[in-house]
């Protein structure tokens, strides 16, 4: 009977795996395609839903995946990320600069370049590869200089004169431009000379230099024209079966959102600005709970997000180091450390990005009203902290100094008063009557301790 139940155990899995879509043995055939919409920036949002894109076909075993490119360029880190995760797909991708109107600029130009197949809609243009600022200060309104003969601040070779740094990034770029090109068989000469030149070029152009394979209106006739190319993948020779295809497009997960978000180095700013303030305003209302809690949370997304950034952690420490010191003028006003706190913020914030690309500045816009702001929060408690300290206390013993008392009843050197409407135990070091005028000059254990007000009085006379 255990051996009936092991063998009908034993075939149902056989079973299952034979007819498994999954099956490790790979004889499942390819089915449909997948499609995925980049628009906007490249950034650490980017590479993700692309990885998670291409994790899906390959556990689905689609033909393809379309890649739909309408971006300005983005960060270098993300970049590359997405090119390593291309070449080492094994579902092959179809670049497409779509749609009409649509760019692949700077970034998406190389991430154009490795996919195995390059295709760009009627409208679009791609280029303008040039390595962008490296670190430093944003760029202020007007701050541009002529120095080169195309006005655009760059000498021939397309980089800033005598900026070696700026040489070195150049070069690596057209390095890797040219080994995509020489990988995927496209015009390596003019990939160069995106780089070097901040050259573009439209749709019809692109394929006449033979950066592009072909032009396609739309996913049908993408696909269609797609059919029967062979390409690479993953080291291995592949004919593509693409004509008639059903296309599923692959939405973004809510997390890819949020990161597309909080990865803006002026929001991650903000996030900080708010996790900072969130968690004093607790500590100074302890039991508040709300802003500790959203204190955190903010705290914690800006972090993370800047992780995700190429941060530079000197710039961190410092916009850290400033909101500190205006932390500590609010309880110590001297002025000095508020000034301090709000250049150490600055300069900070300045030199935070390691590298900058479309999308991915840090704005004045965002930087002077922060710190403006937080100054402004320091010096305003400040100024109540210091108005508190200088005016007389109003509670407990001490607010009771110079208080007018009634004496109810002496015996010898002490007695009964009446003061603030009740009834207190008093001594005095002088004779005194019931009827006379008095002050109070002390309080100890619940005692005042009084004097006559008229012979106060007499004595300034």
């Amino acid at each position: 009977m255990k051996l009936a139940r092991v063998a009908l155990f034993a075939a149902a899995v056989t079973v299952a795996a034979i007819l498994s879509p999954f099956s490790p043995a790979g004889t499942a055939e390819k089915r449909g395609a997948l499609s995925i919409a980049i628009n906007g920036a490249i950034g650490p949002a980017s590479a993700r839903q692309l990885k998670e894109a291409l994790s899906v076909a390959a556990e689905r075993k689609a033909e393809v995946l379309i890649l739909r490119l309408n971006t300005p360029g983005g960060l270098v880190t993300s970049m590359r990320e997405m090119i390593a995760d291309i070449l080492a797909s094994p579902v092959p991708v179809i670049g497409y600069v779509a749609p009409a109107g649509g760019h692949a600029a700077s970034a998406g130009t190389y991430i154009l370049y490795a996919a195995h197949v390059a295709a760009m809609a009627p409208g679009t243009n791609l280029g303008a590869a040039t390595p962008v600022q490296i670190g430093g200060l944003p760029s202020l309104p007007g701050g541009e200089k002529d120095t080169g003969p195309g006005g655009n601040g760059k000498d021939a070779s397309g980089r800033p004169p005598g900026d070696a740094m700026a040489a070195k990034v150049t070069n690596d770029a057209v390095a890797l431009i040219r080994s995509l090109a020489e990988m995927r068989g496209r015009n390596g000469d003019w990939g160069e000379k995106a780089v070097r030149e901040a050259a573009s070029l439209s749709a019809s152009a692109a394929l006449e230099q033979h950066v592009i394979d072909f032009v396609a209106r739309d996913t049908t006739e993408l696909l269609q024209l797609a059919d029967g190319r062979t390409v690479e993948v993953a080291g291995k020779k592949e004919v593509l079966a693409t004509k008639g295809l059903a296309v599923e497009t692959l939405e973004p997960g809510w997390f890819i959102q949020l990161l597309s978000v909080i990865t803006n180095p002026n929001v991650a700013i903000i996030l900080m600005m708010v996790g900072i303030y969130g968690i004093v305003f607790e500590f100074m209302s302890p039991g508040a709970v709300a802003p500790g809690v959203v204190g955190v949370t903010c705290l914690v997304l800006g972090l993370y997000a800047l992780d995700l950034l190429p941060i530079n952690y000197t710039g961190l420490a410092l916009m850290l180091l400033g909101v500190a010191f205006l932390i500590m003028e609010a309880f110590n006003p001297t002025v000095v450390l508020g000034l301090s706190g709000a250049a150490a913020f600055l300069l900070g914030a300045t030199m935070l990005l390691q590298v900058e690309g479309p999308g991915f500045a840090i704005s004045w816009a965002v930087i002077g009203p922060a710190a403006a702001l937080t100054l402004g929060l320091a010096l305003l408690a400040g100024t109540y902290l210091w108005a508190a300290r200088r005016n007389p206390p109003r509670v407990g013993g001490e607010a009771m100094r110079g208080l007018a008392v009634d004496i109810l009843d002496w015996d010898g050197g002490e007695g009964h008063v009446l003061a603030l409407g009740e009834r207190w135990r008093a001594k005095a070091d002088e004779p005194i009557a019931p009827g006379d005028s008095a002050e109070v000059t002390s309080v100890r254990d619940l005692v005042l301790t009084v004097r006559r007000r008229d012979a106060t009085n007499d004595g300034a006379r």
